[in-house]
């Protein structure tokens, strides 16, 4: 019991949030609920495990002294059970550790919150206005996230980045593979660096960030350094099916490094770049034409909807049409794989939808980004959003694809040839 006659008045700008108070309270409650029954289960998978005099091995040995950990409603205290090794060094053998899967040994915060801090910065929150934005989200009291914690945090990001640049990929195989590139202008550099970013289709269907590097302008040297640089980490097998806009840097490089690759591309740049060599009072319309190119069920349908087009709107924007048709057979490869794909591979929307977040950030704060932050900010951001990717329609289709089964117009080519008689 404290002697100290102090009270403490609520400040002016404290927030009397009752609620919050329930909440955090009811988790610390069922923390230690959950910490408590994972100690247990433990000792009892354990139990067999015993000394040479027939006593258990394996005791409780009380609790680690409580510390806070900052969670999204707040610090939430915690004590992490403790177990102690009575047979530890007596025969020899290695001590066995109980480490929680709750809460490890040295976590001062919950990883939904590592994840969040990159989003932030990206939504238009710098470095320095971190604690004051956390203090308003987490309350006053939110420890470990002083700037030097934040510091820190940059520099795991940037070990992680490293870790996952000199990666194996011997083991990996991409069916697809979505390329781009983002401009970020980080603080009025001389020369606008690109972020250039290639997305992979594993065989079981799931989305993988590939390869991420600093590029200039997309050109075909840095499109080759990162293919030659993946290939160098055992990328060998070539995807089936490359999906990007029309920068000729990207396809000379993959020509060079996978030429087996078939190009695809992307129907939203193509459709945009249409678009703009038309007047505002015509786009309507031809947006609604261009939709139904490559919304047609077969190549012929699409193919007659080209030439439509072509005849609608030849005569007067002959330049809107010569930029459709000189990417024809490339914009239509789409039908020469699987139907249940054609919603994935007809668009970069795989990395345009996460970097919609990132040309956010850049626009709100007038490129207040440095390279390296820019660099490190988009690639923890691209690895907390592969986390919700969602895996391809018709994933069962895809070792065909990899066998090298024909496809006519989405549906799988069953028919034999005729045996001709002896």
């Amino acid at each position: 019991m404290s002697d100290s006659t102090v009270v403490s008045l609520r400040q002016p700008d404290e927030v009397d949030d009752p609620l919050t108070a329930v909440l955090r309270s009811g988790a610390r409650r069922l923390l230690a609920q959950a910490i408590e029954a994972e100690a247990e289960a433990f000792l009892a998978e354990m139990k067999g495990v015993r000394l040479p005099d027939g006593r258990e091995r394996l005791v409780r040995h009380g609790h680690a002294p409580e510390r806070l950990v900052q969670t999204g409603i707040g610090p939430v205290p915690v004590r992490r059970a403790k177990i102690r090794d009575r047979g530890a060094g007596a025969d020899g053998g290695e001590r066995i550790r109980f480490t929680s899967a709750i809460l490890p040994r040295w976590a001062r915060r919950t990883r939904s919150l590592d994840a969040l801090l990159p989003v932030l910065y990206l939504r238009g929150v710098s470095m320095g206005d971190f604690g004051e934005a956390l203090a308003a989200l987490l309350g006053k009291e939110a420890p470990n996230l002083s700037p030097s914690a934040i510091a820190r945090l940059r520099g795991e990001w940037e070990a992680d980045h490293a870790r996952w640049r000199r990666r194996d990929l011997s083991a990996r195989r991409y069916v697809y593979v979505w390329a781009d590139g983002v401009y970020l202008q980080a603080r009025m550099e001389p020369q606008a660096e690109c972020m250039l970013v290639l997305i992979g289709a594993t065989p079981e269907g799931k989305k993988e960030l590939v390869g991420f590097q600093v590029g200039m302008r997309e050109s075909a040297q840095s499109w080759r350094e990162l293919l030659v640089g993946l290939k160098a980490r055992g990328l060998a097998i070539a995807p089936e099916l490359a999906t990007g806009d029309g920068a000729l840097g990207f396809w000379k490089a993959l020509e060079e490094v996978f030429p087996s690759t078939r190009h695809q591309r992307c129907w939203v740049h193509k459709a945009s770049n249409v678009l703009n060599k038309l007047p505002n009072s015509v786009q309507p319309a031809a947006k609604r034409d261009l939709r139904e190119i490559w919304q047609a069920p077969d190549r012929a349908t699409a193919e007659a909807a080209i030439a439509t087009f072509a005849e609608k709107y030849g005569a007067k924007y002959g330049k809107a049409v010569a930029c459709l048709a000189k990417d024809r057979e490339a914009l239509l490869t789409f039908y020469d794989f699987p139907a249940e794909h054609w919603d994935h591979l007809r668009t970069a929307n795989p990395i345009e939808s996460v970097f919609a977040t990132v040309r956010h950030r850049t626009v709100r704060t007038k490129g207040a980004l440095s390279q390296d932050t820019a660099r490190l900010m988009v690639f923890k951001l691209v690895m907390a959003a592969a986390r919700t990717w969602r895996r391809l329609n018709g994933e069962n289709q895809l070792p065909k694809v990899i066998r090298g089964v024909t496809f006519r117009d989405g549906v799988e080519v069953t028919d034999m040839p005729a045996q001709t008689a002896a």
